[in-house]
């Protein structure tokens, strides 16, 4: 259902707000930089330090620049069940075509109670359902056990996989079935994964490099490997310079960079150090971005 580059949307701030105008902005950035989808309000999106006043104007703002044109993957995860509910019930009501839902942070919950809580918002919200995988973030990994029983509910129709592991992956897809979306939720592995029978890719590099994302993976789809595999090695060091610091950090630093926001983040989030900065700019310039 939901396949190629997308992307996990920065939120632009200015002056400590969310910057409405230069968000939509992005949102044609992406369109016609050939981008598959977009996924505002996840991590790459600071979601976690939005009001829900201002995740809800996000996800509204995203929808409407794209004016149906392609998917919003809004992400609406929690927690708290009920609080994933009302974003999610929120999402469906501004016209969102699906959710991306994260694995409860904090809490660890156990694999059942993993299970319940998808299974809860997939019965009571009608909207297509994308969970999402990253214990590096929440603490407890859904096993791949865990998926198989999460896929056969109605209405979750794949996952975003950042677990960092082909192994685990592989598992899902057999496990899952190829009607499951497989999705990476990590840049460095989005080739690897396409081989093994995943579908894309919801990717942070995308914010500065969306064509060639795209292009890597429609390389593939179409059985130009040799092609894919070129863009795979030119995007790996700039992949390693965005997650030099905790993501979005160095995302946002480049794209401040190069002019496309301004350099605003939300504490606990702050700039990046002097060494880690020079590292940044000297892969964009290698890129050819600066």
């Amino acid at each position: 259902m939901f396949e190629g580059s997308m992307v996990a949307l920065v939120t632009p701030f200015k002056k400590g707000k969310v910057d409405d105008k230069k968000l939509a902005e992005l949102v044609e950035f992406h369109i016609k930089n050939g981008t598959n989808g977009i996924v505002p309000c996840g991590t790459t999106g600071e979601s976690a330090t939005l009001s829900y006043e201002e995740h809800e104007r996000v996800i509204e703002v995203v929808i409407e620049a794209a004016n149906k044109k392609i998917p919003i993957i809004a992400g609406t995860g929690s927690n708290s069940t009920a609080e994933a509910l009302m974003l999610t019930k929120h999402a469906k009501k501004a016209g969102a075509d699906a959710s991306l839902q994260v694995s409860p942070y904090y809490n660890r919950p156990t694999q059942e109670g993993l299970y319940l809580h998808f299974k809860t918002i997939a019965e009571e919200v009608d909207l297509p359902m994308i969970v999402y995988n990253i214990a590096s973030r929440t603490g407890v990994n859904i096993e791949p056990e865990t998926m198989a029983r999460i896929s056969k509910v109605r209405n979750i129709v794949g996952v975003k996989e950042s677990s960092g592991s082909l192994e685990q992956m592989s598992r899902i897809r057999y496990l899952c079935g190829d009607k499951f979306d497989l999705i990476s939720g990590d840049d460095a592995l989005t080739l690897p994964l396409l081989a093994i029978g995943g579908t894309g890719i919801i990717s942070v590099v995308s914010n500065i490099v969306p064509k060639d994302v795209a292009d890597m993976v429609a390389k593939f789809k179409k059985g130009d490997l040799e092609g894919a595999r070129k863009l795979h090695y030119k995007l790996l060091p700039l992949i390693k310079a965005i997650f030099i610091e905790t993501n979005p950090i160095p995302v946002k630093t480049a794209m401040s960079l190069m002019a496309m926001i301004e350099p605003d983040l939300r504490l606990p989030l702050c700039s990046m150090s002097e060494v880690n900065l020079e590292k940044l700019k000297e892969a964009l310039k290698d890129y050819g971005l600066l």
